[in-house]
């Protein structure tokens, strides 16, 4: 349709302004570009489709993007004579005589430029020509402003249908309220329903949504009628058969009404494996690293365990030489059954201690105690912090907010990090070695756990990369301990961060979000 409108206008404008060539000139991305160019033999009109930049071997370059700048028409009654665009090279070259750049002007903008030459005469563009010229102008302005929308429009509606039809993403067209207008086969499948089903109406965008993703549904909707587009959002679909599809959902109005809607739908099955495969592999390197830890402090546990039984084995001896008496003590006998009790319900939280520790567990979503989470490692680490003389001091704040998460991995993070401290105080002979642990308040929303030791300090060039995995300041260290414990806390909604303590040693801080009905709800699944 273009094509036959550059002919006939290029042919009407030679034929009747007494032209012998004719160009049609077109804005091309900053440039300009001839799109056709008409010739004269007799009586003959020869128009030839083209798309060539524009040169001085082709026009008179200075005179048409004067034109184009200006848009003004120039006409030279006589090139050869003395005018302002004497100097153009294609004037001087092809001795042209009569020149005229028209340009096609709609609104302001340029949409197009017409130029004639003739250089057998001098003077053939007359008043009389221009004018019928110009009325012709106005008119092909109009029209090939009209054909390059329609155009564009169309090489926008096959880039759109080659993107539906692809198939790479699901489409669907949805008039929000009612049934799904119209989808590709890829959002078919992936939602499990066929063709047949979304001719007879059968798929509803909300129904297709389960209850508890209706409310980031209705934002989105919300938002395209708002501002004709919405941000892309996370979502579940509920398929046929009664599965759920993870997506990424994206959307944006058709029209000023804002009534329907194109959504662009991408299948996030793949992602949700990947993620899923690679939790449960840091679970397992978590659950290696717990019983890896545990292998560490055998002795030390071994003795935490060794002490209660001694004890229970005095205490039983006690018992049994006061009943062998003539006039039995039943009261020391029972003050030793008491003690046999306690000091066996010791043994066991040990041994309970160490059993959570080793085993490999589903992480879990409870409210939890800081300071218990701290005694509880401290429980463990007694036998260790006497074998290498340290002292360990507590500073726990009464009455913090619970935080939201799993137990062992909490205790995990805390035991690594006191581990690391007491061994980062292995080498010192000059000062004490001293160990706190903290508990505390950040904020109204926030809990804390310091741990602060005595030791050897951080390198400063090590801070950057202190968490990165396989890395160790420890010979043999593994250097997977502090990577493990960053990534629990982080998937905890939290932080881990380290920093020197002066005058010696390393204090680590771990905030942690405290327990609310909103991050319970939030918790991801």
């Amino acid at each position: 349709m273009l094509e036959k409108l550059v002919e006939t206008l290029l042919r009407t404008a030679v034929e009747h302004a007494g032209g012998e060539r004719g160009l049609l000139i077109v804005p091309r991305g900053g440039d300009l570009s001839i799109q056709a160019e008409a010739t004269t033999s007799g009586s003959t009109v020869r128009v030839r489709l083209c798309e060539t930049p524009v040169s001085a071997a082709a026009l008179p370059a200075s005179v048409v993007r004067y034109a184009a700048r200006t848009r003004e028409s120039v006409i030279l009654d006589d090139a050869s004579a003395r005018n302002p665009f004497s100097d153009d090279e294609y004037i001087g070259h092809r001795r042209a005589r009569s020149v005229l750049c028209l340009p096609l002007v709609k609104q302001g903008t340029l949409v197009a430029m017409l130029y004639l030459e003739n250089n057998l005469a001098p003077s053939v563009f007359t008043p009389a020509r221009i004018a019928v010229l110009q009325l012709l102008a106005s008119e092909a302005a109009m029209s090939l402003d009209n054909s390059r929308l329609y155009r564009e429009l169309q090489e926008r509606e096959a880039k759109i249908r080659r993107l539906v039809e692809a198939n790479i993403i699901g489409v669907v067209i949805t008039d929000f309220d009612g049934p799904i207008i119209e989808a590709n086969d890829a959002f078919l499948d992936m939602v499990g329903y066929s063709r047949d089903d979304l001719m007879a109406g059968r798929l509803q965008w909300t129904a297709l949504t389960p209850p508890e993703w209706h409310a980031a549904t209705q934002r989105g909707m919300a938002q395209i009628r708002a501002t004709g587009r919405c941000d892309s959002y996370e979502k579940e679909f509920s398929r046929k058969d009664g599965t759920r599809v993870p997506a990424l959902v994206g959307g944006a109005a058709f029209e000023e009404t804002r009534t329907h809607a194109v959504a662009f739908v991408v299948d996030l099955s793949e992602r949700r494996r990947a993620e899923e495969a690679l939790q449960r592999a840091h679970a397992e390197l978590a659950h290696i690293t717990r019983v890896t830890t545990l292998g560490e402090l055998a002795a030390s546990i071994a003795h935490e365990v060794k002490q209660p039984l001694a004890a229970i084995i005095a205490e039983a001896d006690a018992g049994r030489n006061w009943l062998a008496m003539p006039n039995p003590r039943l009261d020391v006998v029972s003050e030793a059954l008491d003690a046999i009790a306690k000091d066996g319900q010791r043994a066991a939280d040990v041994i309970q201690r160490i059993r959570q520790l080793a085993t490999k567990t589903e992480p879990r979503k409870d409210r939890v105690d800081v300071n218990e989470v701290i005694r509880d490692v401290v429980s463990l680490l007694r036998a260790e912090l006497r074998r290498h003389d340290v002292v360990l001091t507590l500073e726990l704040e009464a009455e913090l907010p619970m935080v939201l998460g799993d137990r062992i991995q909490l205790q995990q993070v805390i035991l690594n990090l006191a581990i690391n401290a007491i061994d980062a105080m292995a080498p010192t002979v000059d000062r004490p070695r001293e160990l706190v642990i903290r508990s505390g308040r950040l904020g109204c929303d926030h809990v804390t756990i310091a741990v602060q030791d005595s030791g050897v300090g951080i390198e400063p060039d090590d801070l950057d990369r202190l968490f990165n995995a396989f890395f160790s300041t420890k010979p043999g260290g593994m250097g997977m301990g502090l990577s493990i414990s960053r990534s629990i806390v982080e998937a905890h909604g939290g932080r881990l961060s380290a920093t020197p303590n002066a005058p010696h040693g390393a204090c680590f801080y771990i905030s942690l979000p405290a327990a609310t009905p909103a991050l319970e709800r939030d918790w991801p699944k």
